[in-house]
This record gives structure tokens, sequence and C-alpha cells, in this order.
């Protein structure tokens, strides 16, 4: 091997050594809580306590409260939680991605003193932490007190209310589905914009001004180049606001707290936490990593294809 190419070869293996230990780290992170999940899931119960028994031999394992679970997701009460679920999140990324692709449009394209300051913008909801911003629109929506709540009853006609939801006059914010994906929205959102921008930003503009070269006008040049270009964006940025959002149980039961709008979330808190059956939220959290699996899945048979169509 000639110098040159002993050179070029060192660094790589010194840099694929060194993500050795974190790859092993994180590796481990996963696998052995996971295993513990399914432990517990496919383990037994104390018949006094409740508590869990999990059994770490496989060859000891009971499928029966696995195949309970399964029935009720199927036929039972869990389909419609999940139903809700997956309604409640398609929902929620539908609205960030009419509000976020705007700003991460905008912010990659057309602001240029102000992209600093917009973007302290975006990250400074992640210094907070996310219960007390949850607590912040409970304080909102207050209908005895809440500015929002008192301004849109203000402006706004009973008839948009009983529309959206809302009761009468909009006085019943609390426990209902457009109070819990708002909350959703607001939450998750920085997710959407942040891996879009980043998107967008690395498009090239030279293919927008070859399109307008063309002939194409400025909507024409958007619809056919720039968009399809970030759709790898947009992919990304819904598979990493989708997957905390299928989890979460603290937005419901903070702006809710109705039985009517439980997640997926909220039963597997209910069957962990307060009840004496845990093996059924384990399950639950089985079943829920396997259908995450499938849609991680799919996103990346869609950016390899597309990477390929690309090049």
């Amino acid at each position: 091997m000639r110098r040159s190419e002993r050179n070029r070869a060192d660094p790589q293996a010194l840099w694929a050594g060194l993500t050795v230990p974190g790859t092993l780290w994180l590796v481990v992170l996963f696998i052995v809580p996971f295993y513990a999940i399914a432990a517990i899931a496919f383990g037994g119960a104390d018949p006094v306590f409740g508590s869990a028994v999990p059994k770490w031999n496989p060859l000891q394992w009971s499928f029966t409260a696995a195949n309970e679970v399964v029935s009720e997701i199927i036929h039972g009460a869990l389909r419609g939680v999940f139903l809700r679920t997956f309604s409640y999140v398609f929902i929620s990324l539908a609205l960030c991605f009419v509000i976020g692709y705007p700003v991460a449009y905008y912010l990659a394209r057309h602001a240029k003193r102000s992209r600093t300051f917009l973007l302290v913008c975006l990250v400074l909801p992640f210094w907070m932490s996310y219960l007390m911003r949850m607590l912040a629109w409970v304080n909102l929506l207050n209908p005895s007190g809440g500015w929002a709540a008192r301004a849109l009853n203000a402006v706004g006609a009973p008839g948009f209310f009983k529309l959206i939801g809302l009761g009468n006059g909009g006085e019943v914010w609390f426990g209902q589905p457009i109070t819990v994906v708002l909350g959703l929205v607001y939450g998750y959102i920085p997710f959407f914009i942040l891996p879009l921008y980043a998107s967008l930003d690395r498009i090239d503009p030279r293919f927008v001004e070859a399109a307008r070269d063309l002939g194409a006008g400025a909507r024409q040049a958007f619809r056919r180049v720039t968009l399809p270009l970030s759709v790898p964006g947009i992919l990304a940025a819904s598979v990493i606001t989708a997957l905390p959002m299928f989890g979460d149980y603290y937005t419901n039961t903070i702006l809710s707290g109705s039985p009517r709008t439980e997640m997926v979330g909220n039963q597997i808190e209910l069957f962990i936490t307060r009840s004496q059956q845990p093996q059924k939220g384990a399950v639950l959290v089985l079943v829920l990593s396997a259908l995450l699996l499938v849609l991680m899945w799919y996103y990346l048979v869609s950016t390899t294809r597309a990477q390929r169509q690309a090049s």
C-alpha cells in the first residue's frame, strides 16, 4: 500500500474506532431496557400486590396477556384508543406541515439578518420543561380567567365554537380533542421546523434559478423544484415529530384528562402505574414499538429510494 493511501486509511480507521464505544453504549441502553419490557410483558404478576414479576428466561414466557391485549386492539376498547392516537398524530402532523413549512422556507430562503434571531426563538422552548409549557396552556385556556379563552369568547361566534367542538361560546376547552391536538402541535412543532429548515437550506439555489431561466414562474419553480427536493426533509421532520407524539401522555393528561381523549401513552401509564395489570402496559409498549418500527422502515425505504433517484 502506498504511503498516501495508508495515510487516508488511517484516519478512517481511527474515526471508525472512536465510534465503537458510543455505538456499543447506545445498543446496550436500547437492548437491555427493551428486553426488560419483554420479560415483564411475557412474565407474571404478584397475586397479592399486583406488581410485575418478570421472567428473564424466554422459555418460561407466557403470552396470555399479549393475546388479550391484541384481541382488545382488534375487537375491544383499545381499538378506539389506537385509532384516536393515530388520528391525533396525523392531524397534528398536518398542522405542523401547514404552519412549519412556510417558517422553514422563509428561514432557508428569505431570512438573512434575522435568521439567527428566529432560530434562537425556535430553540428557546427547549430551554423550558415540556411540562411547564403545557401548564402555561392550562392558564391560557382556563375558562374562568385565561387570556386566550377570554379573547376568543369576546371575538368568536358561538356557532364557530360549536363547530370545532368547544361547547357554547368556547367555555369548555378542557376535555376536547382539538385542545389535545393544539397542545401536541405547540409542543412538538420545533422538532418539525428545524430538520425541515436544514433540508431546505441544503437545496442548491441554482436549481431554482435554472427553472426560472427556463420560463417557470415563482410558484411553478417552487412546485416542481423546491417541493420535490424537500420531500426527504419533510419525511425526516415527520418521523422526528411523530415518534414522541405516539408515546405522549402528558399533553392529554394536562390539557384534557378525559377518557374520551385518551391516547396509547395514557393507557400504558394507566396499566403500569395505576393498575394491577402491568403486563398489559408492557405489551402495549411492544405493540406500539412494532407499529413505529413499520413507519421507520417506510421512512428508510423512501429516503433510500429518493437518494438513488437523485444520484
